[in-house]
């Protein structure tokens, strides 16, 4: 980003301090460093700069990294090897011997198993998973210093909710899914609900957009989630889908 500021003469802009600190939350902490940068730059350059940088990207930068390296190398972003905190110096982690595996308990429930993990480990964060989306307590904590400041609209982030416990719900009656509340305590919803979705350069800006826009990307993200078994975790693609219908409902 430095560089193409540099060979464009315009400012560096701020904006990077935001992906530099959202990235590393939602990619998976076992995933290699090259791979890391190589999808940095395709969504600074693709999906950030070409379109003329900081504030006038139609795509999050953040989910466009992530979604790279789902589909460019999915072997290091699904699947049951995921990282699992060890015991550090303040107590927390586990005890488990080196190379030990576990699946995130949505990945679990994908595969029809019953998540190992209670709902109070769900929602401290003492679970598998990428560092951002695990803990319900430090994403509620975001959330509420979000929208204290002014930086998150509320309508982005409720609507958001409400159309992904719409639609948990009817599935739920339909006999398809699981319990509709599972889908907000695992997997990257929440997170991606307070900090994604709510981006203010690439969702709506209209009162009313905001409403069908975040709608739009909590039904869509259930939608995925239950219907295609290729994809436990349908958030990062949903939010993608609204980012790229934002301009059209606003």
């Amino acid at each position: 980003e430095f560089a193409w500021a540099q060979w464009k003469g315009e400012e560096i802009q701020e904006g990077y301090l935001v992906s530099g600190i959202i990235i590393p939350l939602i990619i998976p902490i076992g995933c290699p460093l090259w791979m890391l940068a190589l999808a940095c730059a395709f969504s600074v350059i693709f999906c950030k700069e070409i379109f003329g940088g900081t504030g006038m990207n139609i795509f999050n930068p953040a989910v466009a990294a992530r979604m790279f390296l789902f589909f460019a190398y999915p072997s290091k972003m699904t699947g049951d090897t995921v990282w699992v905190a060890q015991n550090s110096i303040f107590g927390l982690g586990n005890d488990l011997p080196d190379g030990f595996t576990a699946a995130t308990p949505l990945g679990q429930l994908a595969q029809n198993i019953t998540p190992d993990a209670s709902l109070l480990d769900m929602a401290l964060g003492f679970i598998p998973g990428s560092i951002g989306e695990t803990s319900l307590i430090a994403i509620a904590i975001g959330a509420f210093i979000l929208l204290w400041t002014g930086i998150a609209s509320w309508r982005t982030m409720l609507s958001v909710f409400v159309g992904g416990i719409a639609f948990a719900l009817l599935f739920e009656h339909t006999g398809k899914g699981m319990i509709w509340w599972h889908h907000f305590v695992m997997g990257g919803f929440a997170f991606g609900a307070v900090f994604m979705a709510t981006d203010p350069v690439t969702s709506c800006r209209t009162t009313t957009g905001q409403y069908i826009y975040g709608f739009l990307i909590g039904a869509m993200a259930i939608i995925i989630r239950v219907l295609n078994a290729g994809y436990p975790e349908g958030m990062m693609l949903a939010i993608f889908f609204g980012n790229m219908f934002a301009p059209t409902i606003d």
